[in-house]
């Protein structure tokens, strides 16, 4: 039997809507609202008034968990409270499982006033929706913020790709201003043959990554590689790349492939942007600091002498396959580096990523899906918010700050995940928050990562470069500060003499 496509989500998340996207895709579906109330010969409404919640779920229990063990394909939609059921969670796990996202507000905002016999207040959908989006998560194999009615129909081929890939790979819908895309995190996720767009490839990555994936390269019409690392990140690797691209006849039909880390990812994304005045890029990240962080959210670019990062684009990727078993070749310093962009996100999202990331004592490839599809998913959802860094999205510069700064002045000598770990430890001791450095300082030992600053490494240089930083205005640098994880505050100006001693504080 074939797995079907199951839409859960809270109520109002558009799961009808999502149906009639299947349906206008050739796809049999089946509303379990519906079903449910021709089951019963009464609307659900009046069912929970005559018999109670309790026989309602005994019944959905019954009826849905015994569709869906014999389901064939299609689409269903369940009700919003059928995953209470564990019969029903049980049977789910042969399906693909899409959660419909939605926040409590906006909920509220589209059932207000329709009959929902358990949401007759906002204050009830805020208290349901917290009580059942971990059950939603942990069910999830793809999630698709409802940002409009479309947006289904839009993400249903790579919803339906799902079923041709690993069975661990997880689907995630990055939506944003000027665009949206397919993210695939699984292990083993570039072992199958389906490619999210059409087109000729061509590749750009680095020699290690060649060398070491060679037989997951994806089949290319050309593929440059550049020497490994920082400083393969400039202009003039982007006019080499470029005229590489023209002599191979390259249009805006073709797209290109970044295979790499973050050097290879921010190069190549630069390179599609001013290639033909744009072509589509997809990324394949292969470091761990990558798959979390920097293949989302469209910020490419290069260094100058001056700072890193100097000169950019934003260009948002057409997809993004992020392979989770490439990171086994990894040696196990660049694994615990890119940890740290892993440790960042949970100090800013705080809650259950935050108290499953502090407990970490081991760093594995395969164990690293879920963690790997959290942060990107927390990464995603600021950048929807804020595409182009006006606000929010500065949350994400936690601990760059001084960490770009120590990258530069040890001519990148550290590892970006080694700078930033100590970035960290800079922020959390001006956010005068002395208990949760104590703590970040010991996750870094436990992971062989520094904690201390090189001595050759001049304090007065680190300041220095930090006063390039990107986002200074003419009222000085401001920092992301942290007293408690989940709760960044962005913009903070800090005493320069404030600053020179958590500099200070790190030899």
């Amino acid at each position: 039997m074939q797995p079907a496509i199951v839409f859960i989500g809270f109520m109002g998340a558009g799961k009808s809507t999502a149906l009639a996207a299947a349906r206008e895709a050739g796809l049999e579906t089946i509303e379990i609202d519906e079903l449910m109330a021709a089951e019963l010969g009464k609307p659900i409404r009046q069912a929970f008034e005559e018999d109670g919640e309790e026989a309602f779920r005994a019944r959905e229990a019954e009826v849905v968990g015994s569709l869906l063990e014999n389901a064939d394909g299609g689409a269903i939609a369940l009700g919003g409270g059928s995953v209470l059921s564990e019969r029903i969670r049980k049977a789910l796990d042969r399906h693909i499982v899409v959660l419909l996202e939605i926040d409590a507000p906006e909920a509220w905002r589209r059932i207000e006033g329709t009959d929902r016999p358990l949401a007759t207040s906002e204050e009830d959908v805020v208290r349901l929706l917290a009580e059942r989006l971990p059950l939603y998560e942990e069910l999830a194999d793809a999630v698709v913020p409802t940002v409009d009615e479309g947006v289904v129909a839009r993400a249903l081929p790579a919803i339906q790709a799902l079923a041709e890939r690993p069975e661990e790979t997880k689907l995630l819908w990055a939506v944003s201003r000027s665009g949206e895309y397919p993210v695939f995190v699984g292990f083993g996720a570039l072992r199958r043959q389906w490619w999210p767009l059409e087109g000729r490839r061509f590749c750009v990555t680095d020699r290690n990554v060649a060398f070491a994936l060679q037989d997951l390269m994806p089949d290319s019409e050309l593929q440059f590689e550049i020497r490994p690392g920082e400083l393969s990140k400039n202009l003039e690797q982007v006019e080499q790349i470029m005229v590489a691209f023209a002599e191979e006849g390259m249009t805006r039909e073709d797209h290109v492939v970044a295979v790499g880390g973050g050097v290879v990812g921010d190069l190549a994304g630069f390179c599609a942007h001013v290639y033909q005045r744009g072509v589509p890029v997809v990324q394949v990240p292969t470091t761990l600091v990558a798959q979390v962080d920097s293949a989302y959210g469209g910020k490419t670019g290069v260094d100058l002498e001056a700072a890193k990062n100097y000169v950019g684009a934003y260009h948002m990727p057409a997809a993004v396959i992020a392979d989770t078993a490439v990171l086994e070749s990894l040696p196990s310093l660049e694994l615990a580096s890119g940890f740290v962009e892993v440790l960042k996100t949970a100090l800013l999202a705080g809650g259950s990523l935050w108290e499953r990331v502090r407990n970490m004592k081991t760093l594995h490839p395969f164990e690293l899906n879920d963690l790997v599809f959290a942060c990107a998913r927390y990464k995603c959802g600021v950048v929807a918010a804020d595409e182009r860094d006006k606000g929010l999205r500065h949350v994400l510069n936690f601990g760059h700050t001084v960490g770009h700064a120590i990258e530069t002045a040890s001519a990148f000598d550290y590892r970006h995940g080694e700078a930033i770990g100590l970035g960290l430890l800079a922020a959390l001791e001006l956010s005068d928050a002395k208990d949760l450095r104590d703590e970040v300082r010991q996750i870094l030992d436990l992971h062989a990562l520094p904690f201390k600053l090189a001595p050759h490494i001049q304090v007065d240089e680190v300041l220095g470069f930090l006063q390039l930083d990107k986002k200074r205005t003419a009222a000085g640098v401001g920092f992301v500060l942290l007293s408690e994880p989940g709760k960044p505050r962005t913009g903070q100006l800090v005493d320069p003499a404030k600053v020179r001693a958590a500099v200070e504080e790190l030899y």
